[in-house]
């Protein structure tokens, strides 16, 4: 038996040896939406430059779609994205293996290329989708990373992909006949693409910077003593080669040339605020030379501790 979705009605195929009949199980599912775009507007679409390059051809949501089923022998004429906010189903490309879909995942089969995809049969999905076709398409899907596989996506993020899909269904569904509004349709989706685009690399920033405060709190800490690389990345457990990286891209200083940088920045402090001598504020910072101390202060500061006291401040 196979089941099969057509013009958002569920049949069920069965076979008899060669004799094949078909009978609809449900006229859809339970809270579903569906847009399905007539010829006449999208060739308004094709025919508008700033529309032409990304649209709409069909839009919807189904919550809980038990024994949802589509097979495309042929592929699709379109790109489709599939995102599955509850429950679990599938995917399955040609000469691929079976992707699965869990709560908060995205995912995106191409234009021309077979496939089939359904609901888990014990725990059925709900899935926003749409189907996507213009010719800067593909670029913003490749650019939003979604051509390399499913992305997981968090809650607050999930929040914001499904408001915009809710704009643009509730524009297609109400003002589709306007262009301005077709326009803006266009727009939403291009943005919808390049946020997704950004989940992944703000889930990479926030492990870097992640890295950065751990190193410079470990640095802080001993801003009075002294400090080896070695010491630091065992603290931080990455590679040397790696946290020079890290932190060249984000402070623009390899880490000791950071860690001397914050060393002077707390000899300013203790020039401004106490009576301390050079020897003094030096030795307290983990110099025992005084005379390295004064040079590595106007290197970095740009004047010497004596000519930087001196000066009025505040």
């Amino acid at each position: 038996m196979l089941l099969c979705l057509r013009n958002c009605k569920l049949l069920v195929v069965e076979r008899e040896g060669d004799l094949i009949s078909i009978r609809k199980k449900a006229d859809g599912f339970h809270g579903e939406k569906i847009i399905v775009l007539p010829q006449y507007q999208l060739s308004e679409m094709i025919a508008n430059p700033l529309i032409s390059g990304t649209y709409i051809t069909d839009i919807g949501y189904y919550q809980r779609a038990a024994s949802h089923f589509r097979e495309r022998q042929q592929g699709s004429d379109s790109y489709i994205v599939i995102f599955c906010v509850g429950g679990q189903g599938w995917i399955k490309l040609a000469d691929q293996s079976t992707i699965s879909l869990n709560e908060q995942t995205i995912a995106v089969i191409p234009p021309e290329l077979p496939h089939a995809y359904g609901a888990d049969e014990t725990n059925p999905w709900s899935i926003y989708w749409f189907h996507l076709k213009g010719d800067q398409v593909g670029a913003l899907i490749q650019s939003s990373g979604l051509d390399a596989g499913p992305l997981q996506v968090s809650l607050t993020d999930s929040d914001k992909i499904r408001e915009l899909f809710n704009q643009c269904y509730d524009l297609l569904s109400s003002k589709a006949y306007s262009v301005s509004h077709q326009i803006h349709v266009s727009h939403t989706m291009r943005y919808l693409l390049s946020f997704i685009g950004l989940i992944p690399r703000r889930k990479q920033e926030a492990k870097t910077l992640a890295y950065i405060e751990q190193a410079i709190l470990y640095m802080q800490e001993r801003i009075e003593n002294n400090m080896t690389i070695d010491e630091l990345i065992s603290h931080i457990r990455i590679s040397k080669q790696h946290l020079n990286h890290l932190f060249k891209h984000a402070t623009g200083f390899a880490p000791i040339d950071y860690y001397l940088r914050l060393k002077m920045q707390r000899a300013c402090q203790l020039l401004d605020l106490t009576d301390n001598s050079i020897k003094e504020i030096s030795v307290s910072l983990g110099l025992s030379d005084p005379y390295y101390f004064s040079r590595l202060f106007k290197k970095i500061i740009g004047s010497s501790p004596s000519d930087y006291r001196s000066k009025l401040k505040g």
